[in-house]
């Protein structure tokens, strides 16, 4: 892996770079870094389904729509719309996209068409998920770090269905030890005692995705609410994420670290597990005694709690790449300017930010 980035860089900085000089002329930072992003991306077995079948009008390259929206949240447009006018106004993001003229650039209908699209059919992920195994999956990973973040969205907290009512009424006991000849209260099993045993499809499609009102405690102690949706990553070492779910925001961290773990294992081979508090769960940590993993969790300060020796803190110490993800996905990648509605579009923005992120995490292993 290293050697094939080692001469992509050249053929970058050899090649690429003067060649684009010469032909979209002075190119500034954010330039340069929106064509090392691009360049690192496998598009084409993914772009295939959207070329034009012979049948009707012939379609705005998608390959070209799709470099836009990366554009997008590399230069910080906030909406669509903002992208458009940019696209219009700078030729060298233009040139560097496709489009040779202003009249080459589509609608803004025709982008949020492509969007719905790209959508649906969860292109940004598998783009994301083909990035990864490429560069990521040769080498033998350290450290994976476990942690979710608050996505605010523009949309209301779907209704809550009331719970049906049982047919027969619920005869309640005493707490305690059964009586003599009393059979034990069987209570139905939890999500994460069922995740173990279930595929990622079947795990993924039992989270709920609606938005949602979400709470969670800062880091002065009070409680933060949110209305919208809550993204977890799984982030190697290298400030690269490597799998990414998106939940409402009233989904516990502990529900989704069990998917997470086995999208995260069809991508990379890894040897520790860093999770904070909120995944303290003897099921997690079988489920990564069970990959061949050590799972250094956070202990919650209960009554017989044991805090991480030594070794297990300096190792905890990494965790903070995950934290520094998710700060760099809001602060510069659309984080915080989600305008879109409904899980697959937010999904979809967010993805394209979470692109660029581990596309530029992959470029530092080179600096």
């Amino acid at each position: 892996m290293a050697t094939d980035l080692q001469d992509m860089w050249c053929h970058l900085q050899r090649q690429l770079f003067p060649m684009l000089l010469e032909e979209v002329g002075e190119m500034g930072e954010k330039d340069h870094l929106f064509v090392r992003v691009i360049s690192l991306l496998p598009v084409g077995q993914w772009l295939e389904r959207y070329d034009w079948c012979g049948i009707g009008c012939p379609p705005h390259s998608r390959t070209w729509m799709l470099h836009a929206f990366i554009a997008k949240e590399v230069y910080q447009y906030p909406n669509r719309e903002a992208l458009v006018d940019g696209l219009r106004a700078r030729p060298t993001l233009r040139r560097l996209c496709g489009w040779e003229s202003i009249d080459d650039i589509p609608s803004l209908s025709t982008f949020c068409r492509a969007f719905r699209q790209f959508a649906n059919d969860q292109l940004p992920q598998k783009i994301h998920g083909a990035l990864i195994q490429k560069h990521c999956q040769p080498k033998l990973v350290g450290h994976v770090s476990r942690d979710a973040t608050a996505i605010i969205a523009p949309e209301r907290p779907a209704a809550v269905t009331p719970p049906v009512p049982p047919a027969e009424p619920i005869v309640r006991r005493k707490r305690g030890r059964p009586k003599k000849g009393e059979a034990p209260v069987v209570c139905a099993p939890t999500r994460l005692e069922l995740q173990p045993q279930r595929s990622l499809a079947q795990n993924l499609a039992d989270l709920p995705k609606v938005c949602a009102s979400g709470c969670k405690t800062g880091s002065k102690g009070q409680p933060e609410f949110w209305r919208g949706y809550k993204l977890h990553l799984d982030v190697i070492d290298g400030d690269i994420p490597v799998s990414a779910i998106l939940t409402s925001a009233s989904t516990h961290d502990s529900q989704v670290a069990i998917p997470l773990m086995q999208m995260t294992a069809q991508r990379v081979c890894w040897l520790y597990d860093l999770m904070d508090a909120a995944y303290d769960s003897q099921a997690i940590r079988d489920y990564a005694r069970g990959l061949s993993h050590v799972a250094i969790i956070e202990p919650k300060q209960r009554g017989d709690w044991t805090p991480l020796d030594p070794a297990q803190r300096r190792r905890f110490a990494e965790r903070s790449a995950s934290e520094r993800v998710n700060g760099r996905l809001k602060d510069c990648f659309g984080g915080r300017t989600v305008r879109v509605r409904g899980a697959d579009k937010v999904m979809c923005h967010l993805m394209f930010g979470v692109i660029i992120v581990a596309a530029l995490g992959i470029w530092q292993r080179l600096c």
